[in-house]
């Protein structure tokens, strides 16, 4: 009976662990790019770090997709979604319209959209506080010029991108209050990610004016920013990714947005049943955004600037340095 009742304990144990496999088996996350491709060196280039870090992790596979214009958002989700995908983690504003009406339509779908705010049952909202890890590479930029110019080059011109205009700005003044800002954005369209060349000749004009440091938050338009650095000698920051290596010597530090965490972990909590809606910010305590430093900028960034950094992550920590913010920047690229 003792012998019967080992085995059976033991047939349990393999059919549980049987049922959990096959549950982690038939986990189906996707992940959906914003326009640009996989591979921008940038935003969506983050998220897939994240997503191939959780197949790494677990062993699981993830479907993906790049669209080539914003026609395609709403057909990709309701593609995957009709295959009764797990998790549909879309990054860009520009699905932030689509996401609404596909998620309403498929309520047992879970969906993880990066950057915009939905409230919906079903929907997890992540959005980055990009102002604070600015305000670090502006004052970065502030402790580096020395020509008392620097400049800002965003892609398309709206909320999001103005925060982090405004937190570099605070930052750079943080540092010195007597720095001219310049200031260009690439367009007001979404075409405005995809124009490295129009980007290039931008940052060329402003390192003519005399400004020596230029921050893009533009995604791929940015590459031309960091091109242009080198090309005048000047110096350039990257951003969402670490883009210190694009033209190393050129790129004083980039804003790392940490998109690949939260596609990571928005896969991880949807396998382990932990996932849940609602608005998740991402800022300087949760890791959400920084500042990189690597082997290609350690010779620019020097140990009394980064302890000055650091005392400055700390008082934005506890609140008391107050980053400014722009209303209605949760919804952005």
């Amino acid at each position: 009976m003792k012998y019967l009742f080992i085995k059976m304990l033991a047939l349990t144990a393999l059919l549980v662990g049987s049922t959990y496999a096959a549950t982690a088996q038939d986990f189906r996350p996707v992940l959906l790019y914003d326009i640009g491709g996989k591979f921008d060196k940038s935003f969506n280039e983050a998220a897939f770090r994240g997503a191939e870090r959780f197949n790494t992790d677990t062993g699981i596979e993830f479907r993906d997709f790049e669209p080539n214009s914003e026609t395609q958002y709403e057909q990709a989700l309701k593609r995957f979604a009709r295959r009764r995908a797990d998790l549909i983690v879309a990054v860009g504003v520009g699905y932030a319209v689509a996401v609404r009406n596909v998620a309403q339509r498929y309520p047992d779908v879970k969906f993880t959209v990066i950057d915009a705010v939905i409230d919906l049952p079903n929907v997890q909202s992540v959005t980055f506080k990009e102002n604070e890890g600015s305000f670090l590479v502006g004052m970065i930029a502030g402790m580096a010029t020395k020509s008392g110019k620097v400049g800002f080059i965003g892609g398309m011109d709206i909320p999001l991108i103005r925060r982090f205009q405004v937190g570099y700005d605070q930052g750079v003044r943080f540092v010195r209050d007597d720095i001219e800002f310049i200031e260009n954005y690439v367009g007001t369209t979404p075409s405005a990610w995809n124009d490295p060349i129009k980007a290039a000749e931008m940052a060329k004009s402003q390192y003519a004016r005399g400004v020596d440091i230029i921050f893009s938050a533009a995604g791929p338009s940015g590459l031309g920013v960091i091109n242009a650095a080198k090309d005048s000698n000047a110096l350039a920051i990257g951003v969402d990714s670490n883009q210190n290596h694009v033209q190393p010597g050129f790129v004083l530090t980039s804003m790392l947005k940490r998109v690949d965490l939260a596609v990571e972990q928005a896969m991880q909590q949807a396998k382990n049943g932990t996932w849940a809606p609602g608005h998740v910010v991402m800022g300087l305590p949760e890791g959400g955004v920084d500042y990189a430093l690597d082997e290609y900028n350690a010779s620019l960034i020097t140990d009394e600037m980064k302890q000055r950094l650091e005392e400055a992550r700390a008082k934005i920590i506890s609140g008391e340095i107050a980053v400014a913010d722009v209303e209605g920047s949760n919804e952005g690229h």
